[in-house]
C-alpha cells in the first residue's frame, strides 16, 4: 500500500514538473515572438519629421523607418506607412493618418 502511494506521489510530481516546464517554454517563445516584431504609431507632429519621409512614400522612408527602429532598440524596420487602423478614436474621417512603423530584430 505504501509503495502505491509513493508511486502516485512520484507520478504526480513528475506530471506537475512537466506542466511547469512546458508553461515556461511557451512563455519564452511568446515573448520572443513579441520581441521579434513590434509596431509603433507615430503622430504626424512628432517634431522629428518622420511623417515627411515615411508617410509620403519618398525614397528616404526606408532610411527614416530603419533609424526609428534602431533608436527604439531594434535592428531594422519590417514595414512602414500610414497607419491602417484607428486605435484612439481621435482622428476625424478624411484627415491625415498617423504613421505606423513595425520594427524587427
Amino acid at each position: 500500500m505504501m509503495r502505491r502511494k509513493l508511486a502516485i506521489l512520484g507520478f504526480a510530481t513528475a506530471l506537475l514538473g512537466g506542466a511547469i516546464g512546458a508553461t515556461a517554454l511557451l512563455t519564452d517563445q511568446t515573448q520572443a515572438a513579441t520581441a521579434a516584431a513590434t509596431s509603433f504609431i507615430i503622430p504626424l507632429n512628432d517634431g522629428y519629421g518622420v511623417a515627411d519621409c515615411v508617410g509620403s512614400g519618398s525614397s528616404c522612408g526606408q532610411v527614416v523607418a530603419d533609424a526609428w527602429c534602431e533608436a527604439q532598440g531594434f535592428a531594422r524596420s519590417a514595414s512602414f506607412g500610414p497607419a491602417d487602423v484607428e486605435v484612439t478614436g481621435s482622428i476625424a474621417p478624411g484627415s491625415s493618418r498617423p504613421i505606423s512603423v513595425t520594427c524587427a530584430n
